[in-house]
């Protein structure tokens, strides 16, 4: 669960003309932040968000590890996953592992979890987690989710929660994890949309970028780019109900206009 929340002024550096390589390395410093526990937004003010707000029952949120729930996601994906004993799942930007425990438990001992983030800091803090909490079939490995070291036809489940949106290339994202699923694979994903274009204030702040606000596309562009890695039976659905955890991000702006958490999904033939 990776997006943070902002409530900063427009600072001066537009992502927009910045290379895809200054993006990542400002969302890594970030979020590199918020797992070692300091201000997760050195220039900004970040809140979480509840689990259950986002759609996590109170179980899920007692089955996790504590640590693990930095309340940065915009949505539950496993919602979508249908996820079942033995399988072999892939988390795009697990962050402390979340979601990725939470699938383990749905695989079981016979499953596989692989969690994939770019960020040391949270990797070191996902993999305490799992080794303080007895988790054996969840592995966490460093990269980039537009080129993931993982291996081709490998994969029955991907998931990922509000971090495809912080890709400056989400093109070769959906190419990877059509890579990287089986034949039959599925995607489940809960990540930021964009209803309508948004304000160009909002384009143009680096802390509206790494908050999950300024790097949403629009739903007909992430049609598009599924269709054209190769996916099939793709289902993109705005949360309307999203709208009011939202709004709290950018209070008094009405982000809520222009943005909305939704569900993913795509098949791999």
């Amino acid at each position: 669960m990776r997006c943070a929340v902002y409530t900063r002024e427009v600072m001066k550096t537009a992502p927009a003309d910045s290379s895809s390589e200054t993006v990542r390395e400002e969302v890594r410093r970030r979020y590199g932040a918020t797992a070692s526990g300091e201000s997760a937004c050195g220039d900004g003010c970040c809140t979480s968000t509840d689990a259950t707000a986002l759609g996590y029952s109170a179980e899920d949120a007692a089955a996790a590890p504590e640590a693990a729930d930095l309340g940065l996601g915009c949505g539950n994906p496993l919602a979508i996953a249908s996820l079942k004993n033995g399988q072999v799942v892939l988390d795009l930007g697990s962050g402390a592992g979340f979601d990725c425990f939470l699938a383990a438990r749905a695989v079981g001992k016979s499953g596989k979890v692989i969690g994939v983030d770019m960020t040391h800091e949270m990797l070191r803090k996902a993999r305490d987690n799992a080794q303080k909490n007895g988790f054996t079939n969840v592995e966490f490995r460093l990269g980039e989710i537009e080129a993931l070291p993982v291996a081709d036809n490998s994969v029955d489940v991907i998931i990922s929660n509000c971090v495809i949106n912080l890709s400056p290339e989400k093109q070769r994202v959906f190419n990877e994890a059509f890579r990287v699923l089986k034949s039959g694979g599925r995607l489940a994903i809960a990540d930021m949309v964009a209803t309508t274009p948004l304000p160009e204030y909002i384009k143009a702040d680096w802390t509206a970028y790494t908050g999950c606000i300024a790097g949403a596309s629009q739903i007909s562009d992430l049609q598009q780019m599924l269709q054209k890695a190769g996916f099939k039976e793709i289902k993109i659905a705005p949360k309307d109900a999203s709208r009011s955890f939202i709004r709290e991000w950018l209070p008094g702006k009405r982000i809520e206009d222009y943005l909305v958490s939704a569900t993913i999904e795509g098949v791999k033939p």
